[in-house]
């Protein structure tokens, strides 16, 4: 029984059907599709419908849900199924195997990707490397085995050209420690032939459209596939695939799994080789075959490193041994276009299948010991190719169809014999039930000397030439009465079918139309001896051991090989023999439409599917007895809550009589019955009812746990608040006194210490007497401050104030703020001495006239006038006025400024002497201090500090901004003025510009 999935989402196990028909199954199959529940239970089968789209289901988070729980436990998923299938792997030391099935396009290859991803997600919880690395060359494998074996169809763009089967080993402690992969059927003559809207294997586009220019060079190959013609068709064809991504993933696979950079090289060179064979012409001179376009061979000759010759010779003659004679047969142009043929599907093939045994060799498990090691137990992924019917059904298809039918006998079988072994295991009776059994339709392919296989054998064993229609009249003789079997001979008036070329099976999955052209020769097989010579006298090591038979001498008999359909045939057995000693566990593939839609759900084509794959027969055989089992002590952990004598422990001598108290409270002994370690339940409504019960029990208990828990965790918590609060006090009044008396003991004498404490280190105070640090710290930098001016005269406390408020304005802005001199206000006494007693008649008069009480600066400027020229003047500031006054006429006042005028002072960044005031009434007075008595000295930082001092003093603000360049206001209008060093330059000069005034100053 699956939880977390409400009826909404239709029934999650379709054993729990109200009533098991047909229209109810495909019902509840396209409620879950459009609901975007993929994956759907019959007991322990997973039924999962291609959604056509990326889902977010199979992430980390995910693969937790289902690690170690039981398939009822969670919504039904792939991850169950192969958690039960390694479950039963790791506790019972049983060799399991997990079966995907459906037909082509139903998403078999990408369910088994997943479930290869499960697996190695939840092993090797140790993190061993060897573990690990066997882990990725598992998961390495199906990237370079999907480039090699698949290809897109018209069904399906990643279709499984080849049948695989993957058995993983795992030691005693359930990690995987190898593994070994079995291919089946390769479909070569995909190499040669495309229908319409195909293309061949993904390989062959991969090199040609992602390879590397360099390579692609030494491979004489174009990027084109459309130059080609054995990929000709499949270049033509639009698809989503990204084959240039592809080629670099499938390089790097193979470098992971252990191919050298010689074995990845060699096959490239086949690749491309089987591409330049297809455009081989063959043409005739007489009666001589020739080969119209010889620089192709010369090609081929190297890339396979043979001689161009042997290549030609291999193409164009056929050596026959006669007795002690050997003889060169020419062939026909028809012939030669045959040999070409079978050498290039004979290449692909031998290449894919020492491909597949190469991954062997590196993933199959080496050194174990099972006496040492503990057993080593196995889980098997099966991913075959799926029931085919193509508009033209040749011999693979009838092959696949064949492998299909033996799988679904074993399905049949499989679940049958378990089902019924349960029940006697249990000793609960078993009701027979009827399904069809399509043993008719396998023994119609395989039995001796009847079957389809032996006809086809024996047609290709007679003498003399043998055609496709005399294996159909064989065929129309000896299967005349057969059920499952028509032609068109036998049904005249059935017009599908064509005359001595059709027949018709009719398989557990629908009627298929087989053509027999090509049937004759792909069973043969045939490749001529002297390809085989020419390849395995190649120098390349790797190409050489493809074809050990090659070495035979050309006069030395051999045995008749074995048909492909003999071939095929003994490994269906085999696979099928393998699968029936391993606990299978099954994933039925449905493929909801042919357009890829992820939103389409065709009624007809899944309930032909879900009939040819028996799954209606399947719920049948699950609901014969019971339709849902588990084991006494689980049903009593799931339901006990619902009975007073089970809840929340029974006193029961044993868990069986507990789970028979239960169901007989609730009224339901009836419809269940006892085995000896599980309880069956008969019809899904009892279960429901159950879990009904269980739901409205389980949100109950929950509000009283949740109210106990509550209650619990608030006492605990407060418990723990309030001794933490004991603790926190106790602990900061210890801090507290602790900092406070090592404050103490590190400043008891600063008073003594010529520093007054500056260099002491504080404490790190507790965080909760961080202010009070800060106070402490201002307190003491005050009294150090204190104890340094309280000795200092009015005028040096003046100067302290000014050169403090220059540092907190100026600091860092300007490069010298003159803070090491002593600031004397008045500087036109010392700079012009000849003309001093001058300044000082013209300061007494102006001081009695304005009442001034303090000359806070005055120093020779050079200025901008209102006619924009520079003229020399002087600047006299006192604690009321700001005047201008002309040297040139004993300092005679030009013009005056109220200081309480002035908003703000700009000055540079530069080491020049520019200073701007700015005004109330937008005449800014422009001015650069000159004449310094010792040249070079810097005053604006004595300026600027002066008269922030006395502004702060009478609570007014000046604003004071330091930039390049400054912006201000001449008579009303806006201009700038810009600083600019000039090598030559004696003295600073103002000159006029477009946007203002330029100020240059000397650069030496």
């Amino acid at each position: 029984m699956a939880e977390h999935e409400s009826l909404e989402f239709g029934k999650a196990d379709f054993v729990l059907l109200d009533n098991v028909s047909l229209e109810e199954f495909m019902a509840n199959l396209k409620l879950r599709f459009e609901k975007g529940r993929i994956y759907t239970y019959i007991g322990e089968v997973v039924v999962s419908v291609n959604p056509y789209r990326a889902m977010n289901i199979y992430g980390r988070d995910t693969i937790e849900q289902y690690k170690g729980r039981e398939l009822y436990e969670r919504p039904p998923h792939l991850f169950a199924i192969a958690d039960a299938a390694y479950k039963a792997m790791k506790r019972r030391n049983k060799d399991t195997c997990i079966v995907i099935s459906g037909e082509s396009g139903a998403g078999k290859t990408e369910a088994s990707k997943y479930i290869m991803q499960y697996i190695a997600a939840i092993t090797n919880p140790g993190q061993r490397a060897e573990v690990e690395r066997v882990k990725n060359m598992l998961l390495k494998s199906n990237c370079v085995l999907e480039a090699f074996g698949n290809a897109k169809t018209n069904r399906n763009d990643n279709s499984s050209r080849f049948g695989k089967y993957m058995d993983i080993n795992f030691d005693f402690k359930g990690d995987p420690i190898g593994g070994h992969i079995n291919n089946y059927l390769l479909e070569k003559s995909r190499v040669i032939f495309q229908q319409e809207g195909e293309r061949s294997f993904h390989s062959f586009y991969q090199l040609v459209k992602g390879g590397p220019e360099a390579l692609l060079r030494s491979l004489h190959v174009s990027k084109d596939p459309t130059t080609y013609n054995y990929i000709r068709v499949g270049g033509q064809v639009k698809s989503s695939i990204n084959d240039t991504a592809d080629f670099k993933a499938v390089a790097d696979a193979m470098k992971v799994i252990g191919f050298t950079a010689e074995e990845i090289q060699t096959v490239y060179k086949i690749l491309a080789s089987i591409l330049h064979l297809g455009n081989l012409r063959f043409g005739v001179d007489g009666d001589t075959t020739l080969i119209e376009n010889p620089k192709v061979v010369e090609v081929i000759g190297g890339l396979l490193a043979t001689k161009e010759e042997s290549v030609e010779k291999a193409l164009l003659y056929r050596t026959v041994a006669t007795g002690r004679d050997v003889i060169d047969k020419q062939h026909t142009a028809q012939e030669a276009s045959y040999g070409r043929d079978a050498l290039a599907k004979a290449m692909y093939e031998r290449m894919f299948c020492w491909i597949v045994g190469r991954i062997n060799d590196v993933i199959e498990v080496k050194n174990y010991d099972a006496r040492v090691h503990g057993k080593n137990t196995v889980i098997g992924v099966l991913d075959i190719y799926g029931f085919e019917i193509f508009q033209n059904n040749s011999f693979e298809q009838f092959c696949i169809n064949y492998c299909n039918e033996k799988l679904q006998q074993l399905f049949i079988q499989l679940v049958l014999t378990q089902e019924q072994e349960e029940y006697q295991r249990e000793g609960i009776p078993w009701k027979h039930i009827d399904y069809f059994n399509n043993q008719i339709i396998v023994d119609l392919v395989e039995l001796q000397h009847k079957g389809i296989f032996s006809v086809l054998d024996e047609a290709c064993m007679n003498v003399g030439k043998v055609t496709d229609v005399v294996f159909l009249q064989g065929l129309n003789n000896k299967l005349a009465k057969h059920a499952h079997y028509t032609s068109r001979k036998l049904a005249p008036a059935d017009k599908s079918l064509e005359f001595d070329r059709d027949f018709r099976v009719r398989h557990y999955a629908g009627d298929v139309v087989y053509s027999v052209v090509g049937f004759i020769d792909k069973n043969k097989d045939t490749l001529f001896q002297d390809f085989k010579r020419l390849l395995y006298n190649s120098s390349n090591p790797v190409l050489k051991v493809m074809w050990p038979e090659g070495k035979l001498s050309i006069t030395e008999v051999t045995k008749r090989p074995l048909t492909a359909a003999t071939l095929f045939k003994n490994s269906m057995i085999s696979l099928v023999e393998n699968l029936t000693c391993k606990e299978p566990y099954y994933v039925r593939c449905v493929k909801p439409n042919e357009v890829k839609s992820p939103l389409l759900f065709e009624q007809e084509r899944c309930r032909h599917q879900v009939e040819y794959l028996g799954l209606l027969e399947n719920v049948r055989v699950r609901r014969a007895g019971f339709a849902n089992r588990q084991e006494f002590p689980r049903f009593l952990q799931r339901y006990k809550m619902i009975s007073e004598f089970t809840w929340p422990n029974h006193d029961l001598r044993s868990d069986k009589e507990a789970v028979q108290m239960l169901l007989k409270s609730c009224g339901f002994e009836h419809d269940v019955a006892y085995g000896k370690t599980k309880v069956f339940i008969r019809t899904p409504r009892t279960l429901f009812s159950l879990e009904e019960q269980r739901t409205e029990m389980v949100g109950r208990i929950v509000l009283f746990l949740q109210k106990v828990w509550r209650g619990t965790i608030a006492r605990m918590r407060y418990r723990c608040m309030r001794a933490a609060l004991v603790i926190l006090r106790a602990y900061r009044r210890y801090k507290v006194k602790s900092y406070i008396k090592d404050v103490n003991r590190k400043f008891k004498n600063v008073r003594s210490m010529k520093d007054r404490g500056r260099s002491v280190k504080w404490p790190t105070p507790p965080k909760v007497l961080r202010r009070f640090e800060e106070a402490l710290r201002s307190i003491h930098n005050r009294w150090w401050a204190w104890t340094l001016i309280k000795d200092l005269t009015p005028e040096a406390k003046l100067q302290i104030k000014a050169k403090v408020a220059a540092l907190e304005a100026l600091k860092g802005l300007r490069p010298d703020l003159g803070l090491q001199r002593s600031w004397e206000g008045n500087y036109l006494k010392r700079d012009s001495p000849d003309k001093a007693s001058s300044f000082t008649l013209v300061s007494s008069d102006l001081q009695r006239k304005d009442k001034f009480m303090r000359v806070l600066f005055a120093c020779n400027v050079r200025k901008i006038n209102r006619f924009h020229k520079a003229e020399d003047r002087a600047i006299f500031i006192t604690d009321r006025h700001l005047y201008k006054m002309d040297p040139s006429k004993q300092y005679k006042p030009m013009k005056n400024v109220p200081l309480y005028n002035v908003t703000g002072v700009s000055v540079s960044p530069g080491k020049d002497q520019l200073v701007v005031f700015h005004t109330k009434d937008s005449r800014d007075l422009v001015v650069c201090l000159q004449g310094m008595m010792p040249p070079g000295d810097s005053r604006i930082g004595e300026l600027v500090g002066t008269l922030l001092s006395h502004f702060k003093s009478e609570k007014r603000k000046l604003q004071v901004n330091v930039a390049s360049p400054i912006q201000c206001s001449m008579n009303g209008r806006k201009c700038t003025v810009v600083v600019e060093t000039k090598i030559n330059q004696s003295q600073p000069d103002f000159t006029k510009s477009l946007s203002g005034y330029i100020l240059s100053v000397p650069g030496n």
